[in-house]
């Protein structure tokens, strides 16, 4: 999703989620501030809905829950409430079950696009490194067949992945052939 514009005014955190449930678009929120979010391309939404699916059926069962693009990420960075909507991402914690966001995703999935590639690789890769129970973050480029992988446990170095490699995602026990997240887009 690609933030197209900022409001003046401050929000507090409940009237931003009571707003949320009645808007007709979404809206990112950071330190009182919101987002408007705009509509994503053909190939942002297979890209990010074969994740989906693929970490669905691998996750089935167990206690962990993956989501699409309209639930929220909470979390709080130097004293500010931040609310994001990731294009995917995975929660696993049964003590994080709030109706319209979690606290405590392990892993993070933004599908790049040119509006949200900077925020994408700066604020929100910054922010979300202070979520504890994160592993993995992840950015997929939608023009080329391209992944960057950060993890926890690597001190958040960039794994670069390419056309012919395997997305592993050790913390989830999941493995995926980098061709099949880009399945049925036109490059």
């Amino acid at each position: 999703m690609t933030a197209i514009a900022r409001q003046a005014s401050q929000f507090s955190v409940d009237d931003y989620l009571k707003g949320e449930l009645t808007s007709e678009i979404k809206h990112e929120y950071v330190g009182g501030r919101v987002y408007a979010m705009t509509g994503v391309s053909t190939a942002h939404n297979l890209i990010a809905g074969n994740l989906f699916a693929a970490l669905r059926g691998h996750l089935r069962g167990g206690p962990c829950q993956v989501f699409m693009a309209d639930v929220k990420v909470r979390l709080k960075v130097a004293e500010e409430d931040i609310f994001y909507y990731p294009d995917v991402f995975v929660a696993c914690r049964e003590d994080d079950r709030e109706p319209y966001y979690r606290r405590f995703p392990n892993t993070v999935i933004e599908v790049l696009s040119e509006a949200t590639e900077r925020t994408d690789r700066r604020e929100k890769f910054l922010a979300y490194q202070a979520i504890e129970s994160l592993q993995e973050y992840l950015l997929v480029a939608q023009d080329e067949r391209r992944i960057t992988v950060f993890r926890r446990d690597t001190g958040w170095r960039a794994e670069h992945l390419g056309a012919d490699d395997t997305l592993r995602l050790p913390s989830l026990d999941f493995s995926m052939a980098v061709a099949e997240v880009f399945e049925g887009v036109a490059l």
